[in-house]
């Protein structure tokens, strides 16, 4: 009988500046392995102080795949990443049977480990009414249409994101089903076992990272990065904590003080609402942010010798 190896993919997960970065650069050198990550913002190359992008220094240490690697002029989607991430750990597994996935964007990392779902196609002027409605009444009405079509989206997405928003409300009102609905969790045959760790702490020390790594940006040139960008507000990638409030500060709409103290606030809103999404997956073991890496790292070997 043939011998069939075994793939594992290692997930590191969880809340916004909890310190998935680095634990994934040292599970990456105990298993002599390479990252790929999962954060839909780190793509982008003009993107960088903002999105927590991982240091030169971190990013000389262990290889890293999908960090800035497109540009925010490109239409760039989770359908798009999940083809390319399966081609990449393809690549990967046939040098190692063990691999490093990080980020906190759980669609993207559902996208990878199980697939996405399928949705119908939509009458494209659905979604142009959507964008008219937006432009001309704002995000706040189409929020409340959403949150009374579907109050289990509603609950689970960036709200916020305006192009999450629309894909949402175009599917229930196209198909007059929720877009929840459409969300079968069925599971795409994939070549490798997950293994899934979250990280976890106390929410005021969360709470107090998150702060604290928001002034560190600032003090790095947040403000700078996102005057450069500010003229092309409007693109999707743009639409991300951190810089939607700079933006603000430089219609002139908000001062740079409580532009600051909202990125904070949006960024810990943002951090909620990522443990909302991971804590519905029971195959995460969780550890604690400070945990000894070697109760991690022999919890993944248990793993690894009896999956």
């Amino acid at each position: 009988m043939q011998y069939m190896k075994k793939n594992y993919l290692i997930t590191i997960v969880g809340a916004t500046a909890i310190g998935k970065t680095a634990l994934s650069i040292e599970l990456a050198k105990q298993y002599k392995t390479e990252i790929v990550s999962s954060d839909s913002r780190q793509f982008y190359k003009e993107m960088n102080i903002g999105t927590a992008v991982p240091s030169e220094e971190e990013l000389n240490e262990v290889k890293h795949h999908f960090i800035q690697n497109r540009s925010i002029f490109e239409d760039y989607n989770v359908g798009n990443y999940e083809k390319d991430a399966i081609i990449k750990l393809n690549e990967l597994f046939k040098f190692n049977s063990v691999v490093i996935m990080v980020g906190g964007s759980g669609l993207y990392i559902n996208s990878v480990i199980d697939g996405l779902d399928d949705f119908p196609a939509i009458d494209p002027s659905i979604r142009e009414n959507l964008k008219n409605d937006l432009i001309e009444n704002g995000i706040e009405p189409l929020q409340e249409k959403l949150k009374e079509l579907d109050l289990v989206t509603f609950q689970k997405i960036d709200i916020d994101n305006k192009q999450r928003l629309i894909r949402a409300l175009e599917i229930c009102i196209g198909t007059s089903k929720t877009y929840s609905s459409f969300l079968t969790n069925k599971k795409n045959e994939r070549n490798f076992i997950p293994i899934k760790i979250g990280l976890l702490a106390d929410r005021e020390i969360l709470y107090n990272r998150i702060n604290k790594r928001v002034d560190i940006m600032m003090k790095d040139g947040l403000l700078n990065e996102a005057n450069i960008l500010f003229p092309h507000k409007d693109l999707n990638a743009l639409q991300t904590v951190g810089y939607k409030e700079l933006f603000k500060y430089f219609d002139k709409e908000w001062d740079l003080d409580f532009a600051i103290s909202e990125i904070k606030k949006n960024t810990r809103r943002f951090a909620k609402r990522q443990g909302t999404w991971f804590r519905k997956d029971h195959y995460i073991k969780w550890f604690d942010f400070q945990e000894n890496l070697q109760k991690i790292i022999h919890y993944i070997d248990t793993e690894i010798k009896h999956p």
